[in-house]
Protein backbone atom coordinates (compact mmCIF):
# COMPACT_ATOMS: atom_id res chain seq x y z
CA UNK A 1 0.00 0.00 0.00
CA UNK A 2 1.34 3.57 -0.61
CA UNK A 3 2.58 5.39 2.20
CA UNK A 4 0.10 8.57 3.46
CA UNK A 5 2.04 11.84 2.97
CA UNK A 6 0.24 13.83 5.33
CA UNK A 7 -1.88 13.87 8.24
CA UNK A 8 -5.49 13.68 6.36
CA UNK A 9 -4.05 10.76 3.90
CA UNK A 10 -3.34 8.56 6.82
CA UNK A 11 -6.46 9.52 8.73
CA UNK A 12 -8.45 8.37 5.52
CA UNK A 13 -6.18 5.12 5.07
CA UNK A 14 -8.04 4.62 8.70
CA UNK A 15 -4.77 4.69 9.95
CA UNK A 16 -4.02 3.94 14.24
CA UNK A 17 -1.34 4.73 15.69
CA UNK A 18 -0.10 2.19 18.49
CA UNK A 19 1.68 2.97 21.90
CA UNK A 20 5.07 1.42 21.97
CA UNK A 21 4.55 -1.17 24.39
CA UNK A 22 1.24 -2.87 22.31
CA UNK A 23 3.46 -2.75 19.52
CA UNK A 24 5.82 -4.92 20.83
CA UNK A 25 3.75 -7.02 22.45
CA UNK A 26 1.10 -7.48 19.39
CA UNK A 27 4.11 -8.58 17.01
CA UNK A 28 5.31 -10.30 19.68
CA UNK A 29 1.92 -12.71 20.09
CA UNK A 30 2.40 -12.86 16.27
CA UNK A 31 5.90 -14.14 16.03
CA UNK A 32 5.29 -16.76 18.80
CA UNK A 33 2.08 -17.78 16.76
CA UNK A 34 4.35 -18.73 13.38
CA UNK A 35 7.40 -19.98 15.34
CA UNK A 36 9.45 -17.89 14.38
CA UNK A 37 13.07 -17.59 15.89
CA UNK A 38 12.56 -14.06 18.39
CA UNK A 39 16.77 -13.50 18.71
CA UNK A 40 18.50 -15.03 15.62
CA UNK A 41 22.08 -15.61 16.52
CA UNK A 42 21.38 -15.51 20.51
CA UNK A 43 22.52 -19.20 21.80
CA UNK A 44 22.22 -20.95 24.84
CA UNK A 45 18.69 -18.81 26.64
CA UNK A 46 15.93 -20.61 24.79
CA UNK A 47 15.08 -22.06 28.18
CA UNK A 48 16.11 -19.09 30.39
CA UNK A 49 16.46 -15.92 29.78
CA UNK A 50 14.21 -15.66 26.28
CA UNK A 51 11.14 -16.66 28.34
CA UNK A 52 11.83 -13.99 30.80
CA UNK A 53 11.68 -11.70 27.91
CA UNK A 54 8.66 -12.44 26.26
CA UNK A 55 6.73 -12.35 29.68
CA UNK A 56 8.15 -8.56 30.30
CA UNK A 57 7.24 -7.65 26.71
CA UNK A 58 4.22 -9.41 27.22
CA UNK A 59 3.43 -7.53 30.34
CA UNK A 60 4.56 -4.15 29.06
CA UNK A 61 7.25 -3.61 31.80
CA UNK A 62 10.63 -1.83 31.09
CA UNK A 63 13.83 -4.44 32.12
CA UNK A 64 17.31 -4.55 32.41
CA UNK A 65 19.16 -7.35 31.89
CA UNK A 66 21.96 -8.53 34.25
CA UNK A 67 24.98 -10.35 33.31
CA UNK A 68 28.80 -10.67 33.24
CA UNK A 69 30.55 -9.09 29.95
CA UNK A 70 30.37 -10.91 26.99
CA UNK A 71 26.72 -12.36 28.22
CA UNK A 72 25.02 -11.18 25.20
CA UNK A 73 22.88 -8.56 26.47
CA UNK A 74 23.37 -5.62 24.42
CA UNK A 75 22.74 -7.49 21.02
CA UNK A 76 19.86 -9.18 22.79
CA UNK A 77 18.64 -5.58 23.67
CA UNK A 78 19.18 -4.28 19.62
CA UNK A 79 17.25 -7.12 18.13
CA UNK A 80 14.25 -6.16 20.51
CA UNK A 81 14.42 -3.54 16.88
CA UNK A 82 13.29 -6.75 15.45
CA UNK A 83 9.42 -6.55 17.03
CA UNK A 84 8.88 -3.12 16.02
CA UNK A 85 6.58 -2.47 12.89
CA UNK A 86 8.56 -1.97 9.37
CA UNK A 87 7.72 1.71 9.64
CA UNK A 88 5.31 4.25 11.36
CA UNK A 89 4.26 7.56 10.26
CA UNK A 90 5.64 11.19 12.36
CA UNK A 91 4.91 14.41 11.76
CA UNK A 92 7.78 15.73 9.36
CA UNK A 93 11.22 17.31 10.95
CA UNK A 94 9.57 16.77 13.98
CA UNK A 95 12.81 16.41 16.86
CA UNK A 96 11.00 13.58 19.15
CA UNK A 97 8.95 11.81 16.61
CA UNK A 98 5.69 13.26 17.05
CA UNK A 99 2.32 11.02 16.53
CA UNK A 100 0.66 12.76 13.76
CA UNK A 101 -2.86 12.08 15.39
CA UNK A 102 -1.60 13.36 18.97
CA UNK A 103 1.39 15.84 18.79
CA UNK A 104 3.64 16.50 22.21
CA UNK A 105 5.62 18.81 21.44
CA UNK A 106 4.79 22.39 21.25
CA UNK A 107 6.30 23.13 17.96
CA UNK A 108 4.11 20.21 15.91
CA UNK A 109 0.98 21.29 18.17
CA UNK A 110 1.32 24.64 16.55
CA UNK A 111 1.93 23.22 12.95
CA UNK A 112 -1.16 20.67 13.27
CA UNK A 113 -2.97 23.90 14.19
CA UNK A 114 -2.01 26.12 11.84
CA UNK A 115 -1.91 23.14 8.63
CA UNK A 116 -4.24 20.46 9.90
CA UNK A 117 -4.63 17.51 7.49
CA UNK A 118 -2.23 19.18 5.22
CA UNK A 119 0.40 18.69 7.25
CA UNK A 120 3.42 16.14 6.24
CA UNK A 121 4.32 13.47 7.64
CA UNK A 122 7.73 11.30 7.84
CA UNK A 123 7.82 7.17 7.70
CA UNK A 124 10.35 6.19 10.49
CA UNK A 125 12.20 2.86 9.78
CA UNK A 126 12.65 0.45 13.20
CA UNK A 127 16.09 1.34 13.05
CA UNK A 128 15.41 5.32 13.10
CA UNK A 129 13.14 3.92 16.46
CA UNK A 130 16.25 2.95 18.67
CA UNK A 131 18.40 4.61 20.75
CA UNK A 132 21.44 3.70 22.67
CA UNK A 133 23.88 5.51 25.37
CA UNK A 134 26.55 3.95 27.27
CA UNK A 135 26.55 4.91 30.99
CA UNK A 136 29.81 7.26 31.92
CA UNK A 137 30.43 8.98 34.66
CA UNK A 138 30.48 12.22 32.57
CA UNK A 139 27.01 11.33 31.40
CA UNK A 140 24.75 14.76 31.99
CA UNK A 141 20.94 15.24 32.18
CA UNK A 142 21.55 17.49 28.70
CA UNK A 143 22.83 13.94 27.02
CA UNK A 144 19.73 12.16 28.08
CA UNK A 145 16.91 14.42 28.49
CA UNK A 146 17.81 17.79 27.08
CA UNK A 147 18.98 21.56 27.94
CA UNK A 148 18.21 25.35 26.98
CA UNK A 149 19.89 25.41 23.43
CA UNK A 150 22.01 29.49 24.06
CA UNK A 151 20.89 29.96 20.16
CA UNK A 152 17.51 29.99 20.46
CA UNK A 153 17.18 32.34 23.12
CA UNK A 154 19.61 34.37 21.41
CA UNK A 155 17.06 34.60 18.73
CA UNK A 156 14.92 35.80 21.12
CA UNK A 157 13.19 33.51 22.71
CA UNK A 158 12.22 33.16 26.81
CA UNK A 159 13.86 30.63 28.59
CA UNK A 160 10.41 29.38 29.97
CA UNK A 161 9.54 28.94 25.84
CA UNK A 162 9.61 25.13 25.58
CA UNK A 163 10.62 26.34 21.99
CA UNK A 164 14.36 27.09 23.47
CA UNK A 165 15.11 22.89 24.79
CA UNK A 166 17.27 21.12 22.71
CA UNK A 167 15.87 17.71 23.01
CA UNK A 168 18.38 14.55 24.62
CA UNK A 169 19.14 11.28 23.83
CA UNK A 170 15.51 9.75 25.35
CA UNK A 171 13.15 12.19 23.88
CA UNK A 172 14.79 11.75 20.27
CA UNK A 173 13.64 7.92 21.13
CA UNK A 174 10.20 8.72 21.11
CA UNK A 175 7.89 6.05 20.30
CA UNK A 176 10.90 3.78 20.10
CA UNK A 177 12.82 1.88 22.25
CA UNK A 178 16.19 3.63 24.32
CA UNK A 179 19.00 1.46 25.97
CA UNK A 180 21.39 2.61 28.46
CA UNK A 181 23.94 0.23 29.04
CA UNK A 182 26.11 -0.61 32.14
CA UNK A 183 23.34 1.96 33.88
CA UNK A 184 24.45 1.82 37.62
CA UNK A 185 27.65 3.72 35.76
CA UNK A 186 25.91 6.58 35.50
CA UNK A 187 26.32 9.58 38.10
CA UNK A 188 23.60 9.48 41.13
CA UNK A 189 22.07 13.11 40.42
CA UNK A 190 21.50 11.20 36.51
CA UNK A 191 19.91 8.18 37.90
CA UNK A 192 17.05 10.48 39.76
CA UNK A 193 16.82 12.60 36.82
CA UNK A 194 15.74 9.16 34.99
CA UNK A 195 12.49 8.78 37.53
CA UNK A 196 10.21 11.00 35.87
CA UNK A 197 10.95 9.81 32.38
CA UNK A 198 10.59 6.23 33.70
CA UNK A 199 7.44 7.03 35.73
CA UNK A 200 5.66 10.32 35.71
CA UNK A 201 6.65 11.93 32.09
CA UNK A 202 7.75 15.28 34.00
CA UNK A 203 11.18 16.72 32.49
CA UNK A 204 12.58 19.21 34.32
CA UNK A 205 15.13 21.51 32.71
CA UNK A 206 17.32 24.17 33.85
CA UNK A 207 14.38 23.96 36.17
CA UNK A 208 11.72 24.62 33.99
CA UNK A 209 8.93 22.02 34.20
CA UNK A 210 8.24 20.67 30.54
CA UNK A 211 4.82 17.94 30.57
CA UNK A 212 6.45 15.53 27.62
CA UNK A 213 4.25 12.03 28.01
CA UNK A 214 7.00 10.53 26.10
CA UNK A 215 6.19 6.70 24.89
CA UNK A 216 9.27 4.97 24.74
CA UNK A 217 10.65 1.49 26.17
CA UNK A 218 13.34 1.85 28.38
CA UNK A 219 15.60 -1.46 28.61
CA UNK A 220 18.71 -1.44 30.20
CA UNK A 221 22.20 -3.50 31.10
CA UNK A 222 24.28 -3.57 33.85
CA UNK A 223 26.83 -5.98 35.89
CA UNK A 224 25.68 -7.98 39.00
CA UNK A 225 28.09 -6.73 41.20
CA UNK A 226 27.19 -3.55 40.84
CA UNK A 227 23.05 -3.84 40.25
CA UNK A 228 23.10 -4.08 44.38
CA UNK A 229 22.08 -1.57 47.48
CA UNK A 230 25.78 -1.75 48.29
CA UNK A 231 26.53 -0.96 44.52
CA UNK A 232 26.39 2.02 42.61
CA UNK A 233 22.38 1.55 42.01
CA UNK A 234 20.15 3.49 43.52
CA UNK A 235 16.68 1.32 44.61
CA UNK A 236 14.10 4.17 43.95
CA UNK A 237 15.67 3.56 40.08
CA UNK A 238 15.85 -0.23 40.70
CA UNK A 239 11.98 -0.30 41.61
CA UNK A 240 11.18 1.40 38.34
CA UNK A 241 12.25 -1.62 35.58
CA UNK A 242 9.63 -3.98 35.84
CA UNK A 243 11.62 -7.14 35.01
CA UNK A 244 15.30 -7.40 35.99
CA UNK A 245 16.48 -10.37 33.71
CA UNK A 246 19.64 -12.44 34.46
CA UNK A 247 22.19 -13.72 31.35
CA UNK A 248 24.32 -16.33 31.97
CA UNK A 249 27.72 -17.74 30.00
CA UNK A 250 26.77 -20.75 28.08
CA UNK A 251 25.99 -23.76 29.89
CA UNK A 252 27.01 -26.65 27.91
CA UNK A 253 30.49 -27.29 25.89
CA UNK A 254 27.65 -27.64 22.40
CA UNK A 255 26.68 -24.21 22.92
CA UNK A 256 29.69 -22.60 23.47
CA UNK A 257 30.99 -24.03 20.21
CA UNK A 258 28.34 -22.93 18.50
CA UNK A 259 28.92 -19.78 19.55
CA UNK A 260 32.57 -20.17 18.08
CA UNK A 261 31.31 -21.05 15.20
CA UNK A 262 29.02 -18.39 14.46
CA UNK A 263 30.90 -15.82 15.80
CA UNK A 264 34.58 -16.01 14.35
CA UNK A 265 35.87 -14.01 11.75
CA UNK A 266 34.80 -15.02 8.47
CA UNK A 267 37.13 -15.36 5.44
CA UNK A 268 36.89 -16.67 1.89
CA UNK A 269 38.43 -19.31 1.59
CA UNK A 270 41.97 -18.70 0.24
CA UNK A 271 44.56 -20.90 0.29
CA UNK A 272 44.26 -24.39 2.19
CA UNK A 273 41.47 -25.99 3.21
CA UNK A 274 40.77 -25.14 7.15
CA UNK A 275 39.32 -28.68 8.95
CA UNK A 276 39.29 -28.52 12.25
CA UNK A 277 38.67 -31.78 14.43
CA UNK A 278 35.98 -31.93 16.78
CA UNK A 279 37.85 -32.58 19.14
CA UNK A 280 40.15 -29.35 19.27
CA UNK A 281 36.87 -27.42 19.13
CA UNK A 282 36.12 -29.01 22.07
CA UNK A 283 39.42 -28.34 24.13
CA UNK A 284 39.15 -24.06 23.22
CA UNK A 285 35.68 -24.35 24.47
CA UNK A 286 36.74 -26.81 27.88
CA UNK A 287 39.59 -24.21 28.47
CA UNK A 288 36.87 -21.11 29.15
CA UNK A 289 34.69 -23.40 31.07
CA UNK A 290 37.67 -24.32 33.19
CA UNK A 291 38.62 -20.62 33.40
CA UNK A 292 35.07 -19.80 34.70
CA UNK A 293 35.79 -22.24 37.46
CA UNK A 294 39.37 -21.37 38.24
CA UNK A 295 40.43 -19.57 41.34
CA UNK A 296 43.67 -18.27 39.91
CA UNK A 297 41.14 -16.03 37.75
CA UNK A 298 38.90 -12.88 39.08
CA UNK A 299 35.57 -14.54 38.79
CA UNK A 300 34.08 -11.27 39.42
CA UNK A 301 35.14 -9.31 36.32
CA UNK A 302 33.20 -12.77 34.11
CA UNK A 303 35.23 -14.89 31.47
CA UNK A 304 33.54 -13.98 28.31
CA UNK A 305 32.69 -15.76 25.25
CA UNK A 306 34.67 -13.78 23.33
CA UNK A 307 37.80 -15.69 25.10
CA UNK A 308 36.72 -18.56 23.49
CA UNK A 309 35.88 -16.92 20.00
CA UNK A 310 39.57 -15.50 20.00
CA UNK A 311 40.98 -18.63 20.75
CA UNK A 312 39.43 -20.74 18.11
CA UNK A 313 40.20 -18.00 15.65
CA UNK A 314 44.11 -18.21 16.53
CA UNK A 315 44.10 -22.05 16.53
CA UNK A 316 42.72 -22.17 12.94
CA UNK A 317 45.11 -19.27 12.15
CA UNK A 318 48.01 -21.13 13.36
CA UNK A 319 47.30 -24.21 11.30
CA UNK A 320 46.44 -22.19 8.46
CA UNK A 321 49.98 -20.37 9.08
CA UNK A 322 51.88 -23.67 8.84
CA UNK A 323 50.06 -25.06 5.77
CA UNK A 324 50.41 -22.13 3.59
CA UNK A 325 54.72 -22.50 4.63
CA UNK A 326 54.95 -26.34 4.41
CA UNK A 327 52.79 -26.00 0.89
CA UNK A 328 50.12 -28.09 2.19
CA UNK A 329 46.38 -28.45 0.94
CA UNK A 330 44.76 -29.26 3.95
CA UNK A 331 45.11 -27.06 7.54
CA UNK A 332 44.12 -28.89 10.70
CA UNK A 333 44.93 -27.25 14.00
CA UNK A 334 47.18 -29.43 16.28
CA UNK A 335 47.63 -29.35 20.04
CA UNK A 336 51.48 -27.97 19.74
CA UNK A 337 48.82 -25.20 18.11
CA UNK A 338 47.41 -24.16 21.73
CA UNK A 339 50.83 -21.99 23.30
CA UNK A 340 49.46 -19.06 20.54
CA UNK A 341 46.00 -19.10 22.83
CA UNK A 342 47.73 -16.99 25.48
CA UNK A 343 48.36 -14.02 22.99
CA UNK A 344 44.49 -14.56 22.84
CA UNK A 345 43.78 -14.85 26.38
CA UNK A 346 45.91 -13.30 28.35
CA UNK A 347 44.04 -9.42 27.43
CA UNK A 348 40.34 -11.19 28.42
CA UNK A 349 41.21 -12.22 31.65
CA UNK A 350 42.20 -11.25 35.32
CA UNK A 351 44.10 -12.88 37.32
CA UNK A 352 43.75 -13.25 41.11
CA UNK A 353 47.66 -12.72 41.95
CA UNK A 354 49.23 -9.17 41.03
CA UNK A 355 52.15 -11.18 40.24
CA UNK A 356 53.53 -10.11 36.65
CA UNK A 357 53.64 -12.51 33.84
CA UNK A 358 51.79 -15.84 35.38
CA UNK A 359 49.10 -15.50 32.16
CA UNK A 360 51.23 -18.03 30.29
CA UNK A 361 51.61 -20.01 32.59
CA UNK A 362 47.78 -20.04 33.51
CA UNK A 363 46.54 -20.71 30.12
CA UNK A 364 49.01 -23.49 29.78
CA UNK A 365 47.25 -25.03 32.79
CA UNK A 366 44.21 -24.34 31.42
CA UNK A 367 44.92 -25.63 28.14
CA UNK A 368 46.53 -29.46 29.91
CA UNK A 369 43.03 -29.94 32.07
CA UNK A 370 41.41 -29.31 28.78
CA UNK A 371 43.38 -31.87 26.73
CA UNK A 372 43.10 -34.33 29.36
CA UNK A 373 39.33 -33.63 30.10
CA UNK A 374 38.34 -34.28 26.32
CA UNK A 375 40.81 -36.91 25.90
CA UNK A 376 38.92 -38.65 28.47
CA UNK A 377 35.70 -38.22 27.10
CA UNK A 378 36.51 -39.57 23.94
CA UNK A 379 39.26 -41.92 24.65
CA UNK A 380 40.28 -44.23 27.37
CA UNK A 381 44.73 -44.59 28.10
CA UNK A 382 44.55 -47.80 28.86
CA UNK A 383 43.19 -48.77 25.12
CA UNK A 384 46.86 -47.80 24.45
CA UNK A 385 49.04 -49.94 25.83
CA UNK A 386 50.61 -51.36 22.97
CA UNK A 387 51.97 -47.86 21.82
CA UNK A 388 53.22 -47.08 25.48
CA UNK A 389 55.17 -50.57 25.52
CA UNK A 390 56.45 -49.67 22.42
CA UNK A 391 57.98 -46.15 23.65
CA UNK A 392 59.37 -48.50 26.94
CA UNK A 393 61.32 -49.86 23.98
CA UNK A 394 62.91 -46.62 23.18
CA UNK A 395 60.79 -45.12 20.63
CA UNK A 396 60.84 -41.27 21.13
CA UNK A 397 58.41 -39.16 19.13
CA UNK A 398 59.40 -35.58 18.09
CA UNK A 399 56.32 -33.16 17.39
CA UNK A 400 55.96 -29.40 16.25
CA UNK A 401 53.73 -26.72 15.48
CA UNK A 402 55.30 -26.36 11.98
CA UNK A 403 56.10 -29.64 11.40
CA UNK A 404 54.38 -30.83 8.06
CA UNK A 405 51.81 -32.97 8.16
CA UNK A 406 53.39 -35.66 6.33
CA UNK A 407 56.27 -36.37 8.97
CA UNK A 408 53.73 -38.01 11.23
CA UNK A 409 52.47 -41.14 8.52
CA UNK A 410 55.49 -42.99 9.14
CA UNK A 411 54.06 -43.50 13.03
CA UNK A 412 51.33 -45.37 12.10
CA UNK A 413 54.01 -48.32 11.41
CA UNK A 414 56.68 -46.67 14.23
CA UNK A 415 53.26 -47.17 16.76
CA UNK A 416 50.66 -49.53 15.32
CA UNK A 417 48.48 -49.30 18.39
CA UNK A 418 47.23 -45.55 17.69
CA UNK A 419 45.41 -47.19 14.44
CA UNK A 420 41.95 -47.77 16.66
CA UNK A 421 42.17 -44.32 18.34
CA UNK A 422 43.02 -42.76 15.08
CA UNK A 423 39.97 -44.42 13.79
CA UNK A 424 37.88 -43.30 16.57
CA UNK A 425 38.61 -39.52 15.59
CA UNK A 426 38.00 -40.20 12.06
CA UNK A 427 41.49 -39.46 11.28
CA UNK A 428 43.04 -41.93 8.73
CA UNK A 429 42.02 -40.37 5.44
CA UNK A 430 43.96 -36.75 5.88
CA UNK A 431 47.57 -36.01 6.49
CA UNK A 432 46.56 -32.80 8.70
CA UNK A 433 43.64 -34.78 10.53
CA UNK A 434 46.59 -37.23 10.87
CA UNK A 435 48.81 -35.78 12.54
CA UNK A 436 46.60 -33.22 14.75
CA UNK A 437 44.77 -36.84 15.96
CA UNK A 438 48.36 -38.74 16.70
CA UNK A 439 49.28 -35.17 18.30
CA UNK A 440 46.10 -35.08 20.84
CA UNK A 441 46.50 -38.80 21.69
CA UNK A 442 49.95 -38.46 22.53
CA UNK A 443 49.17 -35.65 24.75
CA UNK A 444 46.18 -37.33 26.42
CA UNK A 445 48.86 -40.39 26.95
CA UNK A 446 51.10 -37.49 28.99
CA UNK A 447 48.57 -35.50 30.96
CA UNK A 448 47.55 -39.24 31.84
CA UNK A 449 51.17 -39.86 33.47
CA UNK A 450 51.50 -42.63 30.88
CA UNK A 451 54.14 -41.01 28.91
CA UNK A 452 56.73 -38.40 29.82
CA UNK A 453 57.40 -35.24 27.70
CA UNK A 454 60.33 -32.57 27.30
CA UNK A 455 60.63 -29.90 25.16
CA UNK A 456 63.45 -29.42 23.09
CA UNK A 457 64.80 -26.97 20.79
CA UNK A 458 61.21 -25.72 20.06
CA UNK A 459 60.01 -29.08 19.28
CA UNK A 460 57.85 -32.10 22.16
CA UNK A 461 59.59 -34.76 22.61
CA UNK A 462 57.33 -37.65 23.72
CA UNK A 463 59.16 -41.07 25.74
CA UNK A 464 58.76 -43.53 28.25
Amino acid sequence: MERAGSIGELRAAGYRTQPIREELRNNLVAKITTGEKLFPGIIGYDDSVIPQIENAILSGQDMILLGERGQAKTRIIRSLVGLLDDAIPAIADCEINDDPFCPVCRACREKVARDGDRTRIAWLSRQQRYGEKLATPDTTIADLIGEVDPIRVAEGRYLSDELTIHYGLIPRTNRGIFCINELPDLAERIQVGMFNIMEERDVQIRGYRVRLPLDVYIVASANPEDYTNRGRIITPLKDRYGSEIRTHYPRTIEHEIEIMEAERNPFPNAGPVVVVPPYMKEIVAEMTALARRSPEINQRSGVSVRISIANYENLVSNALRRAIRNREPYASPRISDLPYLVASTAGKIELESVEEGREGQVVEKLAQGAVVNVFNRHLNARDFEDTIGIFRGGVRVDVSDMAPAKEYAPLMQELPGLAEGLEHLDASDNEALLASAVEFILEGLHLNRRLNKDKVAGRSQYRA
